[in-house]
């Protein structure tokens, strides 16, 4: 059985709507057929409350997979949703996880070894990254076979995103010389903005072909489902923001295929 394939999402600059984008993405991979895990490596825990998990009732989560080797399969929960994931649930407590692996030996690959054991058991995982460049998101970089980076159109994203780019070199050189980026995605497009056509085009023409055709719209929709415990695709799927996810997963895969 073919393993999955674990896709970092990520961006050190936050409200660039990586967790939307995180959990919209897995659902939408879910509603094609895909055995999808999503782990959430943000102690903010936003991915976990988005698809419903109250992180307050859980007693095991990543922390205790990083700090007490507790098997990732172990702190699996499955969210009540049309469309079923497998989620890899975060709380606040994970913060202190970056002090706790400083001393170990390797602590760059601690993530990586605690998936490497289940990836035959998905199509797909997704990673959602913190909002900094820390030991966590490193650790994530360097368990992923790719990394999916959304970006807002707006000034001052190309700088954050050199930082970024300049941080998956680093990782690609010395922990992990397979990682390469999947693809920018463009979040939070407005149509209105002449600012947002700007910056599209400075990405398109340093990236290219990395920049995903489909763009993320700004959309209500996408702001309310979290407070719902829900991906917009099963929010409302006939707003434009689920279709635009929807539309994502069908480029995602088409580019696996290609």
């Amino acid at each position: 059985m073919q393993n999955a394939k674990i896709v970092a999402v990520a961006n050190q600059k936050g409200g660039v709507g990586k967790t939307t984008s995180s959990v919209s993405l897995a659902v939408a991979l879910a509603r094609k057929k895909k055995r999808v895990l999503l782990v959430d490596s943000d102690p903010q825990g936003n991915a976990s409350t988005g698809t419903g998990i109250n992180i307050r009732d859980i007693k095991k989560h990543l922390y205790h997979s990083y700090t007490e080797e507790t098997p990732l399969s172990a702190v699996f929960l499955t969210p009540d949703s049309k469309w079923k994931i497998t989620v890899v649930p975060s709380s606040i407590d994970l913060a202190a996880a970056e002090m706790e692996l400083f001393p170990r030996e390797e602590r760059e690959f601690v993530l990586k070894k605690l998936l490497d054991p289940i990836r035959q058991d998905f199509d797909y995982i997704i990673i959602d990254c913190p909002p900094s460049l820390g030991l966590l998101t490193v650790n994530s970089l360097t368990a992923a076979d790719s990394v999916l980076i959304p970006m807002q159109c707006e000034y001052f994203a190309m700088e954050g995103l050199a930082q970024l780019v300049s941080t998956i070199r680093s990782v690609k050189k010395g922990l992990n010389k397979n990682l390469y980026i999947e693809g920018l995605l463009l979040t939070m497009f407005d149509k209105r903005n002449r600012l947002t056509f700007q910056v599209a085009d400075e990405i398109k023409k340093h990236f290219g072909e990395q920049l995903f055709k489909t763009v993320i719209p700004r959309n209500v929709r996408l702001s309310e489902c979290p407070s719902h415990g829900q991906s917009v695709i099963e929010y409302d799927i006939k707003s434009t923001g689920a279709k635009a996810y929807i539309k994502l997963a069908n480029e995602f895969i088409k580019r696996q295929a290609a």
